[in-house]
């Protein structure tokens, strides 16, 4: 099972996509392997839990041969020579080894030589001079590993800048920062590596010691430099990463597995490893792909089996979690079992309990469902916004699917089905649009509609996320042109598609603010506070309104509501003030 993997050493495609994931909220992992039971490994074990982060990232491609030389900078009078295999050659300039006392010499003259070296090479027509005209294809067999690691170091820096990995010399990367005494080219000019990545345009600069920064992306390329220093062997590979894992660095200990299944992709080991870090990394989705090919490679691997239970069991899917706990071997444990019932009863009475449109007794078992170790499943999470929304519970319809793990739609798409992931954008929509996020609602519509083209539901959703959305652009531009009554009328037509819409409600408050009907402006505020309790605006507003009426009493409760929400808000501690020194002197005056 890939015996002949370490003759596989080629990396272009291997570390061109290592570099590319979000930074999410990770929680505690789950065990990392260090070897299926058909194969032995002398990587250390990584033990702990799994648990759900966000985040989203591409998959790796395995490795190809077809690749290009990218340029590389000159540095301190140097041509690094090219590959033996490639068919054009470049004079090699003199070093500055052959000339020890060429620091002596002036900014004139080192500007004089650098000028005739540069002649001599435009003038050398019998050859390609690989620095200049950009990039060049060459055969494949000519690409070493030195034309492998510029792929990639050029890749990287388009992606994440210049700071990453630079050429130090013809076979070896480093970290830009660590480059010390390479770093300078001399006394008078520096090489400046600029937005445009590795071998971008030379720039002279003022030579100065340089201070360089630690930076974060600097620490992710740690790995990637220590994975080409180990030549490619998978198993070192997978002893890093587990290295990785068990200090938290879930991201490269993700790069490291990735490398490793590059080389040796029919190790099964390497994808349980790789399911542990995305599961990390919250990419449950994926990391149930990668058990999945985990068992494929090996169907009678435990621990693959042992984590793809507890995978479908965050996801909600009961009977294929009993199936691998009870495939699992040594690794099953009886608690897993009762663990996946106690969800499947809380999914049964879900099902009851919509059917009944109990929506109350919906939003409580959706929970129960939730705390029992369903914590990653979408459907369950859209039940429970759903029930919030039909009960006028916006804000917090908005709160639960907030809680819900966001898969990529592609990811979503392919777990779930078509037909599947468009029932949850339904939700979605309209939690969107419940919110004021009308933008965001139309969007979530046309991509369900793109999937399930067929739905009622999803063209229902859509005329009203539609109407009302048109109805808030309208109201907003008479609004702004001073013609309040029309603004109004305007609002009214959204609110006609979507009666209890927080913002249309709040918006048609200001109309009435502005013509003076403060006692029906105060109506459509309480109504949206009704639905969003935590909808700062119209409470100001009403607080207004009520300030106007000299409504004193319930102009302080307002201000007393948002001076909670936010006790350095310098306005509404001014109006809180103002407020009480009002209604102290209405009581004074009374008594």
């Amino acid at each position: 099972m890939g015996e002949n993997a370490a003759e596989r050493r080629s990396g272009c495609g291997l570390l061109s996509v290592m570099f590319g994931r979000r930074a999410l909220w990770s929680k505690k992992p789950s065990a990392t392997d260090n070897g299926s039971q058909k194969s032995t490994s002398t990587a250390a074990t990584a033990t702990s839990n799994i648990q759900f982060t966000k985040s989203p990232g591409n998959d790796l491609k395995k490795p190809h041969d077809d690749l290009k030389v990218s340029a590389e900078p000159i540095q301190n009078n140097k041509i690094q020579n090219l590959n033996q295999n490639q068919r054009s050659v470049v004079p090699s300039k003199p070093s500055s080894n052959q000339y020890p006392n060429n620091h002596q010499l002036g900014a004139y003259e080192n500007h004089h030589q650098q000028q005739q070296q540069r002649s001599s090479y435009n003038n050398n027509s019998s050859s390609v001079d690989p620095y200049r005209g950009g990039q060049r294809k060459v055969p494949r067999e000519a690409i070493g590993l030195s034309g492998e690691l510029e792929s990639m170091i050029t890749d990287h820096q388009k992606s994440r800048g210049a700071n990453g990995l630079v050429r130090a010399s013809s076979s070896n990367v480093m970290l830009y920062g660590n480059l010390g005494n390479l770093n300078q080219s001399g006394p008078g000019t520096t090489l400046g590596y600029g937005n445009g990545g590795y071998g971008a345009t030379r720039t002279n600069v003022a030579a100065a010691p340089a201070t360089v920064t630690t930076t974060k992306s600097q620490d992710q390329s740690g790995s990637l430099c220590r994975a080409i220093s180990t030549r490619m062997d998978p198993e070192t590979l997978k002893i890093m990463g587990n290295e990785d894992y068990k200090n938290g660095n879930f991201a490269e200990a993700l790069a490291l597995y990735d490398a490793a299944i590059a080389i040796d992709p029919n190790k099964a080991a390497y994808r349980s490893n790789k399911s542990a870090a995305l599961t990390a990394l919250g990419r449950i989705l994926d990391a149930v792909f990668e058990c999945r090919e985990a068992i494929r490679i090996e169907p009678h691997y435990h621990r693959a089996h042992h984590r793809l239970g507890n995978l479908y069991l965050r996801l909600g899917e009961v009977e294929k979690s009993m199936y691998h706990f009870k495939h699992s071997g040594p690794e099953a444990d009886p608690e897993d079992i009762v663990k996946a019932k106690a969800v499947q009863t809380h999914l049964n009475k879900c099902t009851e309990a919509k059917r009944l449109r109990d929506w109350n007794g919906l939003i409580t078992e959706t929970t129960n469902t939730i705390t029992s170790g369903a914590d990653a499943a979408p459907q369950v999470y859209a039940l429970q916004a759903e029930a919030l929304l039909k009960t006028h519970r916006h804000q917090e319809a908005d709160d639960s699917l907030s809680r819900c793990p966001v898969f990529d739609v592609e990811t979503s798409t392919r777990y779930y089905g078509p037909v599947g992931y468009a029932g949850f954008l339904v939700v979605r929509a309209q939690v969107h649009l419940a919110s004021g996020r009308f933008d965001e609602a139309v969007e979530a519509i046309q991509r369900a509609g793109q999937l399930d083209g067929n739905n009622r539901e999803v063209a229902m959703v859509s005329r009203r996320a539609q109407a009302v959305t048109e109805a808030r652009f309208r109201g907003n531009e008479l609004f702004k042109a001073g013609r309040f009554e029309e603004a109004c009328a305007a609002y009214g037509e959204g609110l006609d598609h979507d009666p209890r819409n927080s913002v249309l409600l709040c918006n048609r408050a200001a109309c009435r603010s502005k013509l003076g009907q403060f006692d029906k402006s105060v109506e459509d505020c309480t109504a949206a506070i009704t639905v969003r309790p935590g909808y700062r605006k119209a409470r100001l507003r009403r607080a207004d309104c009520n300030t106007k009426m000299r409504k004193w009493e319930l102009v302080v409760a307002d201000y007393e509501v948002l001076k909670k929400e936010s006790p350095e808000d310098e306005e509404v501690t001014r109006g809180l003030s103002e407020a009480q020194q009002q209604l102290m002197k209405r009581r004074g005056q009374d008594s």
